[in-house]
């Protein structure tokens, strides 16, 4: 294993690289404010031929991903799609009507359910859970929905994790997203079904739409991942065969404070397998 890259510029990455599949959360914005360098980075790619698909474990449709977008100031000429675990998670409800839902999440998740109208129930009459994040993700973590989550599984209900990711920054605060509680549910014997990075289904509706775009197939050596969760963006990447390009600012910065360059062993102890290169914030 040799020394790990690290590159100050994406353009010094892309050459031969058709496709982008960002992530949106910690490289494009923080959930605060948008990362101006890194919009105009997949504006300057686009520009010059390539196709970017954002891909996030946001809990909600595409639009409702694009309306927060906007409201950062992320212009729309920034990228070409967006694929995102609420999307994924509302075909699953919509493939399974007169089902009853005990939904765990918060209410600004609601548009998750938008046009479905889903069946929602308490705890002991459902028949199978969504996950789409924490009631009170600013003062709560998985411990507080043990109890729930076993009786739960003493059901033996699915829970469909509509954001695998386990926490997400807010501004300079990592909170918990749906994610650790899938991860609890699965410690306590229960089945979990989870949408978004690093499972597979996130990344092939991701290519057929950079294709459609395209207009004809997209080969995965002309792909290249951009994300800054070793567990889902870099884990994701690895697992669907395409490179990825991790980003150092995002959920892991601590770790990454102050160093680079990496010897062989650190790079095998934070990544396994190593992304293609570090860098510290995307930028042209």
């Amino acid at each position: 294993m040799t020394e790990l890259k690290f590159a100050e510029r994406l353009r010094d990455l892309v050459g031969g690289v058709d496709v982008l599949l960002s992530d949106i959360w910690g490289v494009v914005h923080n959930g605060l404010v948008a990362f101006p360098e890194a919009c105009e980075a997949l504006q300057a790619f686009r520009a010059q031929g390539g196709t970017v698909i954002l891909i996030t474990n946001a809990p909600r449709p595409a639009d409702s991903v694009q309306r927060q977008l906007r409201k950062l100031h992320v212009a729309d000429e920034t990228y070409d799609a967006i694929v995102s675990s609420g999307d994924l998670t509302r075909n699953f409800v919509a493939d399974h009507p007169g089902q009853k839902v005990f939904w765990v999440g918060p209410e600004r998740d609601n548009s998750i359910y938008r046009g479905l109208d889903p069946v929602l129930a308490q705890l002991e009459e459902a028949d199978y859970i969504v996950c789409t994040g924490l009631f009170d993700d600013e003062t709560e973590s998985a411990e507080n929905y043990r109890a729930m989550m076993l009786k739960a599984r003493e059901r033996k209900l699915p829970l469909i994790c509509a954001n695998p990711d386990i926490v997400v920054e807010r501004g300079d605060r990592l909170i918990y997203c749906a994610g650790a509680i899938a991860e609890l549910y699965l410690e306590l014997g229960g089945a979990v079904i989870f949408y978004g990075k690093p499972h597979r289904p996130i990344y092939e509706r991701a290519i057929a739409l950079a294709s459609e775009r395209r207009g004809q197939p997209v080969m995965l050596n002309q792909v290249l991942a951009i994300g800054d969760s070793v567990r889902t963006d870099l884990a994701g990447a690895h697992d669907f065969g395409i490179d990825c390009l991790f980003v150092t600012r995002g959920i892991h910065s601590e770790e990454f404070e102050g160093i680079d360059q990496l010897d062989p062993a650190s790079v095998k102890e934070l990544f396994g397998r190593p992304p293609r290169a570090l860098t510290r914030e995307l930028r042209w």
